[in-house]
């Protein structure tokens, strides 16, 4: 299979799998033959009690790091965060920190030994993150999706703007397997997974 080769971050979505009625051992199951490096447990429907448990489910039946979307409360249950834009904002007005850079560092010395990502979307933005203390950015979206609402579509943009970004770069938004994209180095697919 030609998508062996390439990394994939693999993004579990609560909201999805119960649209295709999947369990999160199921969904273990559907990317265990795939080259999987990371699993970005997204749950904007539970409570914290339930995202804690299904985390924990998650670490229990798999070796894979698992990611925590938006919620830094349940980041000492898995591997690491990925924030949004607005995440970042919100976080940074809870803790009273008004510099980005100061704020990574603080989480970096808060949650040492924790992947940290965050979502970018242009050219501002990477270069934003080029002075933050993190491991990845998300980029995109490369293409439409269905499980967000999306305004700014990249499509091949995304390999140019890419190489602009001194962090790794997973490419976000309506990837799928049979997709190639040059400079990228990480492919975070979500519903062509469950196909």
């Amino acid at each position: 299979m030609l998508h062996n080769n390439k990394q994939i971050y693999a993004l579990c979505d609560y909201q999805t799998l119960l649209k295709f009625d999947i369990s999160l051992k199921q969904f273990l199951d559907k990317i265990k033959s795939l080259n999987i490096i990371y699993i970005q447990y997204r749950d904007k429907l539970n409570n914290q009690t339930i995202q804690k448990q299904n985390l924990l489910l998650l670490k229990q039946h798999t070796n894979i790091p698992i990611i925590i979307n938006d919620n830094l409360d349940l980041v000492q249950f898995c591997d690491g965060v990925h924030l949004g834009q607005e995440d970042i904002q919100k976080y940074m007005e809870k803790f009273s920190i008004n510099d980005k850079e100061l704020f990574f560092k603080f989480l970096s010395k808060k949650y040492p030994n924790k992947t940290i990502g965050i979502s970018t979307h242009n050219e501002v933005e990477i270069l934003e993150a080029n002075e933050l203390d993190i491991d990845y950015i998300g980029l995109g979206a490369y293409a439409n999706t269905t499980t967000k609402d999306v305004s700014n579509i990249l499509g091949d943009k995304i390999s140019y703007l890419s190489k602009i970004s001194k962090h790794k770069v997973g490419a976000i938004g309506g990837v799928k397997l049979t997709h190639n994209i040059p400079n990228i180095d990480y492919y975070v697919i979500g519903s062509d997974l469950l196909r």
